[in-house]
């Protein structure tokens, strides 16, 4: 039995309303509700949707499909898993479909049958860009379509180990009256095509654009849908790529994979430590490397600072790859902790090579770095950094301590400023030094070793 309903539901967070509104309580945006009829069916309960205690329930072992690349490996935990929704966001020309026409080029090898629809690019072009990256193309069959229906109905015999659709706001239904790309669509076409990937157990990929603010663009509740959410990032004018994991009902989230961009495509960078520190000059003003932590993966990443004069009355802080936040938290320590002063000074901190720091294990390098640009004196080359600040400026230690050194090592550093609670860690590295501190004035003094010498 069919029944109708009208509701109003915003074109940008899909809330819905049964009456329309000018301004969504939800997402605060200006006239975007928009009048749709909902049909909702009744029907009567199958048996398969009876209660079933959870110890009677049979488990089932599926292997994951291990891909070819251990950087997207890494980021899946561990592989694909049968059945499962993976959605990859990113700016337009970031190189998603480049990745993943990559992907299905390693895949193919095996003889396995890989479907690739497009709903904004011809075959021809997608040609084009196999050309370039020197792929042959067996075993992959395009399909150029929006219609979800006829995508479903043209990939059926196929018995595909992967289907990609590229993307999900080019894709529509023919019973939803609302254009490609609106809430509804979007909404009801990833359903769709979740119901047919767990149906049939073939795990599929799907991508899409992000908006201004860096979140997928239609509405959030895409990313609650599917089991997985990869997100590629990167800087324009950077070859490095990020394909970082904030959504995994099947591995561990905050994993990254790094890439580089080059003539034939994404890259995957064997050490991205050593990639991040390679352009680092020796005894430079202002720039301290910290160890950190993006998921089960230790990398060292090269923080920079610079203060000057602010020409205005208010100064400016700008933080690029570290948290605002903890910045203002930073400056504010060594303000009132360690007698710097700030208040008059511009202050632009910055993590190298596209990286975004997090986490509070990078507040020393943060103050190092400050302080270091603030009263023009050199850090040692061969020193990290390490630590929390407490509000009352000292120093607390951070988790996961020896796996940070112990990369630390392997990259050629020598010595190590940390809390004076760390130094009872175990399994420290021969190699490597340690210089513990109690308080961040102490840290700074250990830190710092001359001034710079102007030439």
């Amino acid at each position: 039995m069919n029944k109708s309903r009208i509701v109003f539901v915003c074109q940008h967070c899909g809330k819905e309303s049964p009456k329309w509104l000018g301004r969504c309580s939800n997402c605060q945006e200006w006239n975007s509700f928009i009048e749709k009829v909902m049909s909702v069916t009744t029907q009567s309960i199958s048996e398969t949707s009876q209660p079933q205690e959870l110890s009677a329930v049979t488990s089932v072992n599926q292997d994951r499909l291990k891909l070819p690349l251990p950087e997207f490996n890494r980021t899946l935990g561990g592989g694909l898993v049968p059945g499962s929704l993976v959605l990859i966001g990113g700016e337009p020309g970031i190189g998603k479909s480049t990745l993943l026409l990559q992907l299905s080029a390693m895949l193919a090898k095996n003889e396995d049958n890989i479907i690739y629809v497009s709903g904004e690019e011809t075959m021809q072009q997608i040609k084009l860009r196999a050309q370039r990256l020197k792929i042959e193309g067996k075993q992959i069959y395009l399909l150029s379509e929006t219609n979800v229906e006829a995508i479903l109905a043209n990939i059926e015999d196929l018995n595909p180990c992967l289907v990609i659709v590229d993307s999900i706001q080019a894709v529509y239904l023919p019973e939803i009256e609302t254009m490609p790309g609106s809430i509804p669509q979007v909404r009801e076409c990833t359903m769709r095509i979740m119901q047919w990937a767990k149906k049939r157990q073939v795990p599929l990929i799907i991508t899409g654009h992000v908006t201004k603010d860096g979140s997928i663009a239609g509405p959030r509740i895409l990313e609650h849908i599917v089991d997985c959410v990869l997100y590629l990032e990167g800087d324009s004018f950077s070859p490095y790529r990020l394909l970082r994991s904030v959504k995994n009902r099947f591995g561990s989230t905050n994993e990254v994979g790094i890439f580089e961009m080059k003539t034939q495509g994404l890259v995957e960078i064997e050490n991205p430590s050593r990639v991040f520190i390679s352009q680092r000059s020796d005894m430079a003003v202002g720039s301290v490397v910290v160890p950190t932590l993006e998921g089960s993966r230790p990398l060292l990443v090269e923080v920079q600072a610079l203060t000057n004069a602010t020409s205005f009355g208010l100064p400016r802080r700008t933080a690029n790859g570290v948290d605002f936040g903890r910045l203002l938290m930073v400056i504010a320590v060594l303000c009132r902790r360690v007698g710097l002063k700030l208040a008059s000074q511009d202050i632009i901190v910055n993590a190298t090579g596209g990286m975004r720091i997090s986490e509070p294990a990078a507040d020393l390098a943060i103050a190092l770095a400050i302080a270091s640009s603030y009263s023009d004196k050199e850090v040692n080359p061969e020193l990290l950094a390490v630590a929390e600040i407490g509000l009352s400026g000292e120093l607390r230690t951070v988790p996961q301590l020896e796996r940070r050194l112990g990369e630390a090592a392997r990259q050629g550093f020598t010595r190590c400023l940390v809390p004076a609670f760390s130094t009872r860690a175990s399994h420290i590295p021969k190699e490597l030094r340690l210089v513990p501190a109690s308080t961040l004035k102490e840290a700074i003094k250990l830190g710092l070793v001359g001034k710079k010498e102007h030439v």
